[in-house]
């Protein structure tokens, strides 16, 4: 089989960023796969479940109910190497585009308090396992080291 495309990526120069990972066309309509590159693949330490778990939560009601992009957005959520997030949006974008986007989307995040929505045993299969303190930290440090002015090379994959 081939490597998948995400697979051909250098992840040992990978600086955490936002890159376009792909655009498919389903049907003819492009869809942009975004990887949101947290932490620094084999180099720093991976997130915890816990933390990411509640980005999740925050950031995916956070997209989907959002004005402009709440019809577009397909799927946010965990990467398997807990390194970061995948977004998924209906159209095609670059990165620079959805940076207005991903400012929101994490001031959201890194400002949250009270209930984390679907935290409840009949929202959510593992509900327990969420940690806001730190989400809200992973957050702000996104915030700070990516999103606030990010260099070319943490939006265009090495």
């Amino acid at each position: 089989m081939e490597k998948i495309t995400s697979f051909t990526i250098d992840h040992l120069s990978l600086l955490p960023g936002v890159y376009v990972s792909r655009i498919d066309h389903v049907q003819g309509h492009p869809v942009t796969t975004f990887d949101l590159r947290f932490t620094r693949p084999n180099k720093e330490p991976v997130m915890n479940t816990a933390e990411m778990h509640a980005i999740e939560h925050l950031a995916a009601t956070f997209l989907r109910n959002h004005p402009d992009y709440g019809d577009k957005t397909i799927y946010f959520g965990p990467m398997g190497c807990r390194t970061g997030f995948y977004l998924l949006l209906s159209g095609e974008y670059t990165s620079s585009q959805v940076l207005p986007l991903l400012r929101e989307t994490f001031q959201f995040v890194a400002g949250f308090s009270g209930d984390i929505p679907g935290a409840s045993p009949r929202d959510c299969g593992n509900y327990l396992d969420l940690n806001l303190p730190m989400a809200n930290y992973l957050a702000k440090k996104y915030l700070a080291d990516v999103l606030e002015s990010p260099s070319e090379d943490q939006l265009v994959y090495p």
